[in-house]
């Protein structure tokens, strides 16, 4: 089947390959991961993406179901950053693992939303939250091209491999811009395709649900992150996901003055990890499959180094 042109149906088709993915998931608990995955992606890329990017230690503090209906590309809350007390906006949440996650990092005080088109993951994610007992989260039914939250309403966006299944990614990018605070931060894992990507692949259906047809390039996502009015622009590529294209930790800042926004302070101890150990530095020290023995993701939660010396 090749990418239709019509936006409507090609995000019709996005939801109801990605609600079978939710509902095998819940079905087929003997053998969740392969249920799970093979609703969107193929044998080849289940090396590439879902759990293996994230460690031991938070796969095993989450339900099952959480952890086996990441479908990612990447692990968006090594990258992020996040603090106590943040409001921070996951742009296609899926079964909730990053929602639940950066729950628990930003505490108490801070709030994570959970955007998500497809009910069936919403679903999903709510059983989730409730069995994990975290409480500070929202779910959000709606797209990630026009975000159902007010303008300058949080300080942190992530995403794991969801924009590229976008057909307009520019005004993804515009949304993000809009609803993140001056000095807010665009911290996400997604495929970068290359240049050269052929047009078979690009026109392939399987392909572009499988997170590879509808990325863009490098310079497509600089250009449309320029566009939004977003600055700060870094694209570090952390593994190759297909022979045309890679998995890539994408990071921008919407311009502005922090200090009037009730931005989060940052203790010493905090300013002292990002300095030992950068968030690129966290994401690439290693990989995926071997997180759980080169990165401590609790050391570095609680304000410390968390790469080793091997990283």
């Amino acid at each position: 089947m090749t990418v239709p042109a019509d936006q409507t149906e090609l995000r019709d088709i996005v939801r109801e390959r990605y609600a079978a993915a939710a509902t095998s998931d819940r079905c087929c608990r003997s053998d969740a991961d392969t249920c799970c995955a093979s609703a969107v992606i193929t044998e080849e890329q289940k090396a590439f993406f879902g759990k293996s990017h994230y460690y031991d230690q938070d796969r095993a503090s989450l339900p099952e179901s959480a952890v086996v209906a990441s479908l990612g590309c990447g692990n968006p809350i090594a990258i992020a950053d996040l603090y106590a007390g943040e409001t921070v906006l996951d742009l296609g949440s899926g079964g909730g693992i990053d929602v639940l996650l950066a729950g628990r990092r930003v505490g108490p005080t801070g709030l994570v939303y959970g955007l998500e088109m497809t009910d069936e993951m919403l679903d999903l994610a709510r059983q989730n939250q409730a069995e994990a007992g975290v409480t500070n989260v929202q779910w959000l039914r709606g797209h990630i091209e026009n975000i159902p939250l007010p303008a300058e309403s949080v300080d942190v966006i992530i995403s794991n491999c969801v924009i590229n299944l976008s057909g307009d990614k520019p005004r993804v990018l515009r949304e993000s811009a809009r609803v993140l605070k001056p000095g807010g931060r665009f911290a996400v894992s997604d495929v970068v395709a290359d240049s050269n990507m052929d047009d078979a692949t690009r026109s392939d259906m399987q392909a572009y649900t499988g997170c590879i047809a509808g990325a863009l390039t490098r310079d497509e996502f600089t250009d449309a992150l320029q566009a939004a009015g977003l600055t700060d622009i870094t694209i570090t590529e952390t593994h190759r996901v297909h022979s045309a294209a890679a998995s890539a930790i994408i990071r921008a800042t919407k311009p502005g003055d922090t200090s009037d926004t009730g931005a989060i302070a940052r203790g010493p101890q905090q300013e002292t990890a990002a300095a030992c150990c950068s968030t690129s530095a966290q994401a690439t020290c290693c990989e995926p499959s071997a997180k759980g023995e080169c990165c401590d993701s609790e050391i570095h939660a609680a304000g410390a180094c968390g790469c080793s010396a091997s990283g």
